[in-house]
């Protein structure tokens, strides 16, 4: 497969973990040293050919779409003033003119399930990708690896996984799966946030998913699993179809403030190894 036409985030979350911070600004909006979250998930995006982004929000989270949307009143301000290198970072926010952006309220929240089933990418025939930016991948682009390595003949899903340390799995929705250490392995499905004792693998889904059409139409049906919440990955299983894929980057878990720490320090490092290497040229 090419490339990935639509692309849905899932970002109407409270940020609870996050609290104070996020009480009035979104955690997906929160800066990664120099760049706020959100925005390496929309360039992971369009670097996989999307073009046509939906944003799944809640209504006290709008300043999710101020972000995206243009802003001609702050770029002229820059623009008069001189600052070029603040307005390209500005422009940098902003979506290209041929990409499509479409914002969906989720006014309860109901799981993640249901906020991807809010999304109901309209003529959607093909694939869809789903970027959780809460799991920031540094490296590199995983959803661009997922799509190269997508068969819609084949796979009716194909879900971002990495190995996890059996404590840990009741965090998780965890592959039933024969693992073979194979960067695409064909799964029977998932067992969703089980006990360390009934975890059939500790092979675990992490947020970034390519999924067909169909997968939608059963979420539909889908009822409160885990947690009493809808589960995406309940609606994966029950398609059929599914498979792992091992990424080849490094995962964050930027939901959580360590992991935070953790990719700020990442990213901080990635960014004096490109200055020495352009100050050496």
């Amino acid at each position: 497969m090419q490339n990935l036409e639509t692309v849905v985030f899932p970002v109407a979350g409270l940020g609870t973990r996050m609290l104070p911070a996020t009480k009035v600004t979104p955690k997906e909006l929160l800066p990664v040293y120099d760049t706020p979250l959100l925005q390496f998930a929309v360039e992971e995006a369009l670097d996989a050919g999307a073009r046509h982004l939906i944003f799944v929000i809640h209504p006290d989270k709008t300043a999710i779409e101020s972000y995206i949307r243009p802003a001609p009143a702050l770029e002229k301000t820059l623009v008069a003033s001189g600052k070029e290198d603040l307005l390209q970072a500005v422009r940098r926010c902003t979506t290209p003119s041929d990409v499509k952006v479409t914002f969906v309220m989720q006014h309860e929240p109901k799981g993640l399930g249901h906020a991807v089933h809010c999304a109901l990418p309209e003529g959607a025939t093909g694939p869809v990708g789903i970027i959780l930016p809460d799991d920031l991948i540094l490296g590199a682009p995983c959803l661009t690896e997922m799509t190269n390595a997508f068969d819609p003949e084949t796979m009716t899903s194909l879900v971002a996984a990495q190995q996890v340390p059996r404590q840990k799995v009741s965090s998780y929705g965890i592959f039933d799966c024969d693992d073979d250490g194979s960067q695409t392995t064909a799964a029977r499905g998932f067992v969703e946030k089980p006990a360390q004792d009934d975890a059939p693998s500790t092979l675990a889904a992490v947020g970034r998913y390519i999924l067909m059409p169909g997968v939608f139409d059963v979420l539909g049906t889908t009822g409160q699993g885990a947690g009493g919440e809808i589960q995406l990955t309940d609606a994966i299983a029950d398609s059929g179809g599914v498979h792992a894929f091992r990424f080849t980057g490094q995962r964050f878990d930027c939901g959580s403030v360590d992991g935070m720490v953790d990719a700020t320090l990442a990213v901080q490092a990635m960014r004096k190894r490109a200055h020495l290497s352009f100050a050496a040229e």
